[in-house]
């Protein structure tokens, strides 16, 4: 067995460890939760509101941000040294609460999973066919009103990243050019962020409104 062999054997096995680690703990934290009368559709539902109220949040931190950048464009260049500081405390802001968004996504995708495959594999256990179909009938129903709710939030997502980078390279080039021509340059840049803030305000909030609307089905089904 050649070392190039034994590294990635090695590697695999530490990749199962973790998945088998990683599975484990997810079963007894589902399997703690019925204890307490949660299910894997009570943990979808919350989740999905962790995820809406972490897109609400970005979504008024991103337009303070905007706010904050906005105001450089109106300040004279002594004051400049004073508001670098707080221009970039709002990108980093902004960055945490697009971490949130990101981590409260992948939430509601994992716990969905295997929601679907739980409601999948007990489709199996009925004795009454018409039971059966009236359950899969809702199963497909729920399962494609959550992949458009997945699209809109992932597409919500994406528009962070522009704004973000926009920010971060306004807040780098203050730091270096603490002068008029910084202010030209972050004037001459404005209208763009203000047109991808906009586009992202608008995405959070279709997001936010199909997360109202697929938590209202969960809980009617």
């Amino acid at each position: 067995m050649n070392r190039w062999f034994r590294f990635n054997l090695h590697k695999m096995l530490l990749i199962v460890v973790i998945a088998s680690f990683l599975a484990g703990c997810e079963t007894a934290y589902y399997g703690a939760m019925q204890k307490v009368g949660l299910h894997k559709r009570d943990i979808l539902v919350s989740r999905v509101e962790a995820a809406m109220d972490a897109q609400t949040e970005a979504k008024e931190q991103f337009a303070s941000a905007l706010d904050a950048f906005s105001s450089v464009v109106r300040v004279k260049d002594s004051s400049l040294k004073n508001i670098y500081s707080d221009l970039n405390s709002a990108f980093e802001e902004s960055e945490d609460r697009a971490d949130s968004v990101h981590l409260r996504i992948d939430a509601v995708e994992d716990v969905s999973e295997d929601l679907f495959d739980e409601w999948r594999d007990e489709l199996d256990e009925y004795t009454s066919a018409a039971l059966k179909r009236s359950s899969e009938k809702k199963l497909k129903v729920t399962q494609k009103r959550y992949r458009s709710l997945m699209r809109s939030m992932r597409k919500a997502e994406s528009r962070m990243e522009p704004v973000l980078n926009a920010f971060r390279d306004q807040v780098l080039y203050l730091k270096h050019n603490l002068n008029a021509e910084a202010i030209s340059s972050l004037r001459g840049e404005l209208r763009g962020i203000q047109s991808d803030v906009s586009r992202l305000i608008k995405e959070m909030e279709s997001s936010i409104s199909n997360s109202r609307s697929f938590i209202s089905h969960i809980e009617s089904s």
